[in-house]
């Protein structure tokens, strides 16, 4: 009997501690299953921080698209317009060496005493600058006496100055300049004092 009750006492004395045990084990799994939550928040928050992440940069990425794609639209047709404004270019800069060659025969045919050839010609050489004034070619104004300024002109020769106030001024215009809108074309050519 005495190792029965040994064995009772012994049971019973198991039993708090398979308890508690048990306890610790259901503590355990609570921790466990606690963390692992967690860990899946975190990995859910890390998910859902990667997806802004992505759909911020995939944000910049279209902005930077965007705008690249309105900088080409205006240079496009900041370029297209610029076209249109000088097209004709070649055409009107050949056309001017034409221009000069009815004014050297206006002058000639005025020395001359045929009234109907002078008129004739003069209105040719009216229509044909008119034609050009209307695509935008203009004649650059210079006369002697102006001063002389590098970028607008181009000098052909230097001579003495006829007088101390002439000195750097343009003494004579040898060929004429043109325009063509802001652009020069062609540069005057001038003999400038010194």
């Amino acid at each position: 009997m005495a190792t029965k009750d040994k064995n009772k006492q012994e049971e019973t004395a198991q039993e708090p501690q398979v308890e508690q045990q048990q306890d610790q084990d259901q503590v355990m799994d609570q921790e466990k299953e606690e963390t692992v939550e967690e860990q899946e928040e975190k990995e859910e928050r890390t998910a859902e921080e990667l997806l802004q992440d992505e759909l911020q940069k995939e944000k910049d990425k279209f902005l930077r698209l965007f705008a690249e794609f309105e900088n080409y639209k205006r240079r496009t047709a900041k370029e297209r317009i610029e076209l249109f404004k000088t097209a004709g270019e070649g055409v009107l800069k050949d056309m001017i060496p034409v221009l000069d060659d009815f004014d050297r025969a206006i002058l000639e045919i005025a020395k001359s005493e045929d009234q109907q050839l002078s008129e004739g010609v003069a209105l040719i050489h009216n229509k044909l600058r008119n034609t050009l004034v209307s695509k935008g070619l203009t004649l650059m104004e210079i006369k002697a006496g102006d001063a002389f300024n590098a970028d607008e002109h181009e000098a052909v020769t230097q001579i003495p100055a006829p007088s101390d106030d002439m000195k750097g001024k343009i003494i004579d215009v040898i060929e004429k300049g043109y325009k063509l809108g802001d652009k020069i074309v062609r540069f005057p050519k001038v003999v400038i004092g010194q």
